[in-house]
């Protein structure tokens, strides 16, 4: 079966420059990542697809290769291109699922900075739930994260007794070895040394030579009034530590708040129902509400307040999250009919009734009177 074009897997045009191709493949690469499909093998197969394209395309001798030979340059049972030396592209997954992957999205979760050949250490990621008050007055947490962290018998150098790593012989020190295939140059991760640059000669004991040792830390963590739910806290170097003392990872809080069994939220401003007694819907008067902040405020119920009628108290809601200013609490009035009435309470109730009028219940006297008009139409 044909393969796809590389361009048209990533759909982009011809000339398209580096950025486009970075943006079209970080698209479509966050939508089929098997990290966001688990158990989708079409997602996944697409993915190694994106990956491979973009693989070719971001490197101007692959894709010049690719633009003149079209797939032959890097099918082997066609020596690599017609009629010339040939070229081997690496698609395992070393290259399209982690190499192909950190270079757009290394600074978050797991990422790599400074080249291929930094072991830096993975980031974590840490779920913590605050109350709703809580996120409006902002509050320090303390967090407790397992982790890999730096070995303090050898600080983190992987080696014995103030011994350091020496250089490798195979790479240089580069963390990369270099061949020649052809008219290209492909360059590897150093098999040697895997990357580091380093050997150890003497592994130090109690980490094995690997620089790290697991560990809980323990960490001081604020969170911002205002904080929504869903919000990331990135703490830079926090994350496990990096391989013989490779920088550290990050660690990501994700901040969830749990729901109130008063109020609820939207954005920065707070909502809350408020049941009202009938007679005080009915004559009006004031009652006391409670807010996020913990205050209670003032609240004037007009006469002939109704069901459903919202009252805005401004300022009472949520502190903007880094910036300045209030939301808005808006408080809905639910009308309570009474129940469980005593017999006199029933005796005034019948004769409000029966004293009653078009102009006390003037939406109600309104519907009957159209529904009566409605019937009268349909006997016509």
């Amino acid at each position: 079966m044909a393969k796809a074009d590389y361009y048209a897997i990533l759909e982009v045009e011809k000339n398209a420059d580096a950025e486009v191709l970075k943006k079209a493949y970080r698209k479509k690469a966050m939508r089929f990542h098997p990290d966001r499909n688990p158990g989708d093998k079409t997602a996944e197969a697409k993915f190694k697809e994106i990956s491979e394209a973009y693989e070719v395309l971001k490197d101007e001798q692959k894709r010049a290769a690719y633009d003149r030979f079209g797939h032959a340059a890097f099918d082997p049972a066609q020596g690599g291109r017609p009629g010339g030396a040939g070229f081997e592209a690496n698609f395992g997954a070393g290259s399209s699922f982690a190499d192909v992957f950190d270079d757009l999205f290394g600074e978050f979760m797991g990422g790599r900075r400074g080249g291929r050949g930094a072991a830096r250490g993975a980031d974590l990621r840490y779920n913590l739930g605050v109350s709703l008050e809580d996120a409006y007055a902002g509050k320090q947490v303390t967090v407790r994260v397992p982790a890999q962290a730096a070995c303090e018998a050898c600080t983190g150098s992987g080696s014995t007794g103030g011994t350091q790593p020496v250089t490798c012989g195979t790479c240089g020190g580069a963390g990369k070895v270099r061949a020649q295939q052809g008219f290209f140059t492909i360059e590897r991760t150093c098999p040697t040394c895997h990357g580091s640059g380093r050997i150890i000669r003497d592994p130090c004991r109690v980490c094995s030579g690997s620089g790290r040792v697991h560990k809980e830390k323990t960490l001081s963590v604020k969170i911002p009034a205002g904080v929504e739910d869903g919000t990331r806290i990135r703490l830079s170097g926090e994350g496990e530590a990096g391989v013989r003392g490779s920088p550290a990872g990050d660690l990501y809080i994700f901040v969830s708040v749990t729901a109130h069994r008063l109020f609820q939220r939207d954005g920065a401003n707070i909502y809350c129902r408020v049941p009202i007694p009938m007679a005080l819907a009915a004559l009006g008067g004031q009652i006391d509400v409670p807010t996020v902040g913990g205050t209670r405020a003032r609240l004037t119920i007009p006469e002939g307040t109704q069901s459903g009628h919202q009252f805005r108290l401004k300022g009472k809601g949520m502190p903007v999250m880094r910036g300045q200013g209030q939301g808005d609490m808006y408080v809905q009035a639910v009308v309570e009919t009474p129940m469980n009435l005593n017999k006199r309470q029933r005796e005034l109730l019948q004769e409000f009734q029966r004293t009653g009028g078009r102009d006390t219940h003037p939406e109600s006297e309104g519907f009957f009177a159209k529904v009566k008009e409605l019937w009268e139409d349909l006997k016509d």
